[in-house]
């Protein structure tokens, strides 16, 4: 679905103006929301501009960590937290006592990765019923029942909104791995 520049004004209270306005050196500002500007509008002045404000203020989001999990495998964090949400990263089925795989079955990655992500979620305050929406990258979507079987234990009903993907490859061979967010 495609938007206009006028239609993302109109509904978000904001003075339309056109591609070729943007275009021609109006200043965009980058935001997480649309704001109004303080400076009134004008429907003769070239000078409009469209506000995304997106925040670099690290004091707005919290690394998560614990050592009941496997540390992250590269430069990102087990999960951030910002106001009231969790964004947990993708989740291995590594022990994290040894960073090796609990086994080359898809079945014990799968519950070791779900026990992962439990420990994660209770670091930040959260749980599995908090969980809103997960993403699951299967190296063989071919497991995609027995996936089904050992997550359906993990996330009664209703269950979260959830995606699956079978993936070219996961990080150290994986047969699985799974992100989520969830609200406190």
């Amino acid at each position: 679905m495609a938007f206009s520049v006028s239609a993302v004004a109109i509904s978000s209270n904001l003075p339309a103006t056109t591609v070729a306005a943007l275009r021609h050196r109006a200043p965009i500002a980058a935001s997480h929301t649309f704001r109004r500007s303080s400076v009134s509008y004008h429907p003769l002045r070239s000078n409009r501009f469209a506000c995304f404000a997106v925040s670099t203020d690290a004091s707005l989001k919290e690394a998560v960590k614990t050592d009941k999990a496997p540390a992250a495998l590269g430069p990102y964090s087990q999960a951030i937290k910002t106001g009231n949400t969790v964004y947990l990263s993708g989740v291995l089925g590594l022990i994290p006592e040894t960073g090796k795989f609990v086994s080359d079955s898809v079945e014990e990655q799968t519950e070791q990765v779900l026990k992962n992500m439990g420990e994660i979620l209770k670091a930040s305050g959260a749980g599995y019923s908090s969980v809103v929406k997960t993403t699951i990258m299967l190296a063989d979507l071919k497991d995609f029942k027995k996936v089904n079987e050992i997550y359906a234990k993990y996330f009664p009903a209703p269950a979260p909104a959830r995606s699956t993907y079978q993936v070219a490859a996961l990080p150290l061979d994986a047969k699985i791995e799974i992100e989520c967010i969830a609200v406190l």
